[in-house]
């Protein structure tokens, strides 16, 4: 049996619904994504009211001569992003291994009533889909570290106020702003993918769960992006007073 004929068979096993309900939670993740990124309210998110603040933090920066706080401030970010990343490992190790005991799994689970049975094949395609979610909040978080600890160089070799004309320090500011904001950026991604991991894990409960787990996420994800009192105050009206 060649690798397509075994995928076919794979997937010939699993229930529709199963089939349709991880659809429904790509699209629900995917979706969300482009409209927090691209959509007509992004300028107004909790995300991006950060992010100018982060140019601003930058810009300040640039004025001082003395910079252990800033240095602080940046490794605090860097202790939160490396404490996801160094869990996220843990929790992959830990699906994989509980690759190897499946039909242990739906033994023990077998007798529980608000678990829907399940075949070798669905508990298979559950336990991937939560290491494939993990594995890119792996990516995501690493990445936003590296990027992170470059930002850590920019701020050590940017020149002392006295060295800088205005359109040199404009251009530190927007370099450093920027990269900052990169990181930020993928570090919100890879928490992302933690919420909509616990979506993931209704799927062991019943597919039509799963898919109403996945719009909650999405609502509480825009609730307090784009909703909450933080986003609020952080706002592009709210902040126009504080540059």
């Amino acid at each position: 049996m060649n690798f397509t004929e075994g995928l076919h068979h794979f997937l010939a096993a699993i229930p529709r619904l199963d089939l349709l309900a991880l659809a429904w939670f790509a699209v629900c993740w995917i979706g969300y994504t482009l409209y927090s990124s691209r959509g007509g309210r992004a300028h107004r998110s909790l995300m991006r009211g950060t992010d100018r603040l982060r140019a601003i933090w930058m810009e300040r920066m640039l004025e001082r001569d003395v910079r252990i706080v800033d240095s602080t401030l940046l490794s605090t970010l860097m202790h939160s992003v490396s404490f996801f990343a160094s869990t996220t490992i843990l929790i992959i190790g830990s699906l994989i291994a509980a690759l190897g005991a499946i039909d242990h799994e739906m033994a023990l689970t077998a007798n529980l009533g608000f678990l829907i049975a399940a075949n070798r094949e669905t508990w298979t395609l559950k336990l991937f889909s939560l290491i494939v979610v993990f594995i890119y909040a792996f990516f995501k978080l690493t990445w936003s570290l590296r990027q992170f600890n470059r930002c850590a160089i920019l701020i050590g070799a940017a020149p002392l106020p006295d060295q800088l004309d205005a359109a040199g320090r404009q251009g530190w500011a927007w370099r450093l702003g920027r990269l900052n904001t990169l990181a930020g950026d993928d570090f919100n991604l890879g928490l992302r993918a933690y919420y909509f991991g616990m979506a993931l894990l209704a799927w062991f409960i019943h597919p039509v769960a799963f898919a109403v787990a996945s719009v909650w996420v999405v609502l509480v994800l825009y609730r307090r992006e784009f909703s909450s009192e933080p986003a609020l105050l952080l706002s592009e009206e709210d902040a126009k007073g504080m540059g």
